[in-house]
């Protein structure tokens, strides 16, 4: 899934994109106001964590002008601004939630699986499909009740197939779910991971729409 950051610390900014990268995500990373619009305009995405802080243009006047104009994606704030008055503004104006600098990334982490979750409707965190079980916590995957280990990449491709059971997902889409900008994309990257995933899960599970992309097949 893909994620834009609006930080403009460049410690901070590059400490939570190679962090939330290593956890399978794509990041795309932003440094000001205007540039966070203008990613939003061109890109669509699953979650924002935003600073308020910003050059350009402030945070807080980004979003509220995000949710005037019908936008519903969920917004994180991410901020060092610790007092109430501050949070209540924050909430007020559309975020989802609101976490103070410093934090733990342990605890990012699990903020952003309850938004994720609030979105799609889940009460749990297991994602499950026939006998494939999916737990995006511990990033722990069992098939036929046998662990499987994967990596941060096969485990993504496999997380966006099991959210959207029946959808067939393209390369294109796929890509944009495990690479943000920057990130060199090799031409057969999703090819490769699901390659990768065939031989752990078996043939079955994925299947190739043939022309379109990949689709969640035979999982019990």
């Amino acid at each position: 899934m893909r994620i834009l950051l609006v930080e403009d610390d460049l410690m901070i900014g590059e400490s939570l994109r190679q962090g939330l990268r290593g956890e399978g995500f794509a990041v795309d990373w932003v440094q000001d106001g205007r540039s966070a619009e203008l990613a939003m305009e061109t890109t669509p995405y699953t979650l924002v964590l935003l600073d308020l802080g910003l050059p350009k243009k402030d945070g807080l006047t980004v979003l509220r002008d995000w949710r005037q104009r019908g936008l519903t994606v969920p917004v994180l704030i991410l901020t060092a601004r610790d007092a109430v008055p501050d949070r209540v503004r924050g909430l007020d104006n559309g975020a989802d939630d609101y976490l103070v600098k410093p934090f733990d990334l342990t605890e990012l982490l699990a903020r952003i699986r309850a938004l994720l979750r609030r979105r799609e409707g889940r009460v749990r965190e297991l994602i499950e499909s026939g006998a494939l079980r999916l737990d995006p916590v511990t990033r722990a995957v069992e098939y036929r009740g046998q662990p499987v280990a994967l990596s941060a990449r096969e485990f993504a491709v496999l997380r966006a197939l099991l959210e959207t059971p029946g959808a067939v997902l393209s390369r294109e889409q796929l890509e944009d779910r495990l690479y943000g900008w920057g990130e060199e994309v090799e031409s057969n990257a999703v090819e490769v991971h699901v390659h990768h995933l065939r031989r752990k899960l078996g043939s079955e599970v994925i299947r190739t729409v043939r022309g379109v992309g990949y689709r969640l097949g035979e999982t019990s």
